[in-house]
């Protein structure tokens, strides 16, 4: 089996995003940021998913959180679509229903080539500490159409901002597992068009 290993960088005026992805690692990541809230669920998403993450990211925080968790979700989408390679031989759709304490998560995700995203999602605090509950969305916009993957997630009940948070990443991580993981009935492409566009 090839390495589906990859590497991405962005350089902008707002932020210096450097992402290095494993998909068939062990979970471990080391990641250098100041948005200290979505460095924590990174690290979730890493060791739920069993994916070695590294990322180096330095942003315009001054001025807020959002282009810096943007980028991360850009960078992060496009490493994962370059690890993927051809996509020969994978399961192609994860699917998984998470608790997190009082809440309950529902992610769908399909390595289709067609990049959206379907977030239901509702928050009763705008905030989680300093960090804004509405960049999670932002985050998932840009990882989803960079990726090129189709990525549902719905928010089946709970109230306490950072348990749904958490519940988000951990299932993200466990469904793109699913979604990732090599089918060994099959090398070819999971589609009846031979090809993912």
């Amino acid at each position: 089996m090839k390495e589906r290993k990859s590497e991405v960088k962005r350089k902008t005026l707002e932020t210096d995003i450097e992402v290095k992805i494993n998909l068939d690692g062990e979970g471990k990541s080391h990641l250098e940021t100041e948005i200290h809230f979505l460095k924590h669920m990174l690290d979730l998403f890493a060791r739920h998913g069993f994916f070695d993450l590294e990322i180096k990211a330095k942003g315009d925080i001054e001025v807020d959180d959002h282009h810096t968790v943007e980028d991360i979700g850009i960078c992060l989408g496009a490493a994962i679509k370059k690890a993927l390679q051809d996509k020969k031989g994978i399961t192609r759709y994860g699917f998984i229903i998470l608790p997190m304490d009082e809440s309950l998560v529902q992610v769908a995700s399909d390595l289709s080539g067609r990049g959206q995203l379907i977030y239901k999602v509702k928050f009763e605090q705008d905030k989680v500490g300093s960090f804004e509950v509405n960049l999670i969305e932002e985050f998932f916009k840009a990882f989803s159409y960079h990726a090129g993957i189709t990525l549902h997630i719905n928010l089946l009940y709970g109230k306490n901002a950072h348990h749904i948070i958490e519940a988000i990443f951990k299932a993200f991580g466990r469904a793109l597992d699913i979604a990732c993981t090599k089918e060994s009935r099959t090398s070819d492409i999971p589609s009846t068009k031979g090809m993912f566009d």
